[in-house]
């Protein structure tokens, strides 16, 4: 069987930048096991599996890391829906809908631009372990958080941020599988910055994490008191969203660029 497959460079307009997800296309159900051997061999941070449901309008899309399936993985679902309209799946005019883990997901196309409608994930202040301090290299933090999923981490300045050397082996033994930093931004045009860290994910740094900034909104929303905001990810690779949130929906806009096209025999 040979599935066409793609890799797309998300939340940037050029190559090499950004964060990279392989799209695969499906004509029909695949066991899961065979999902994750495919995102194990193609070892990026997500691949996506998309499917048209039967008599529907609609896409299953699914996430796989290069070791276990994700609930929501924002870049990926730029990626997915940027193929479908480079391929003519879908027109540019119409929104795609995709069915996940985290409910109903939507992508819209205007002038080269992609907007992902994404859940605003909610976080709260907690009691951090002492060792999260080791985790991210030793820097005091001016406030740590939780989501359901990952710690939220504000720290003094940007330059703490890029700064930052984490050390992962004390953060996989963390409770939360992923590590959030962020700080109010110093560079023109931006509101704040950010870095992800998932090692129990196979994901030591993401390069720009759509659904990092489903938390980050919200929380920026309560520090600055805007609804609108300009993001930076400082990442090696580095990548720029500008996002909305309105209610408990956070809007992430942003470019995509394909950069291979091919077939994965399986």
């Amino acid at each position: 069987m040979k599935l066409q497959i793609f890799t797309v460079d998300a939340f940037t307009n050029e190559p090499f930048k950004g964060n990279p997800a392989a799209v695969c296309l499906l004509e029909e159900e695949i066991p899961t096991s065979l999902m994750q051997n495919i995102a194990f061999e193609l070892n990026l941070a997500e691949t996506a599996f998309v499917l048209k449901e039967k008599d529907s309008d609609t896409y299953s899309l699914r996430w796989m890391t290069p070791v276990s399936e994700v609930d929501l993985c924002g870049h990926a679902t730029l990626a997915s829906s940027h193929i479908m309209w480079q391929e003519g799946i879908c027109k540019k005019d119409e929104t795609i809908n995709f069915n996940t883990r985290s409910g109903l997901l939507t992508c819209n196309y205007n002038q080269g631009k992609i907007t992902l409608g994404l859940p605003a994930i909610p976080q709260k202040k907690i009691e951090y372990p002492p060792e999260l301090i080791d985790a991210i290299g030793g820097v005091q933090p001016k406030y740590v958080g939780m989501t359901k999923w990952n710690y939220i981490i504000e720290l003094e300045s940007e330059s703490d941020i890029i700064n930052l050397k984490p050390d992962f082996n004390v953060m996989l033994k963390l409770p939360g599988w992923g590590t959030i930093i962020t700080a109010v931004a110093d560079m023109p045009g931006y509101d704040f910055i950010s870095r992800f860290f998932a090692p129990e994910k196979g994901i030591q740094e993401d390069p720009v994490t759509g659904s990092a900034h489903c938390a980050l909104a919200p929380y920026w929303q309560s520090r600055l008191g805007k609804n609108t905001f300009k993001a930076y990810q400082a990442s090696e690779r580095g990548g720029t969203i500008d996002i909305k949130i309105e209610g408990d929906r956070v809007y992430l806009t942003g470019e995509g660029v394909t950069v291979i096209k091919g077939e994965i025999e399986v």
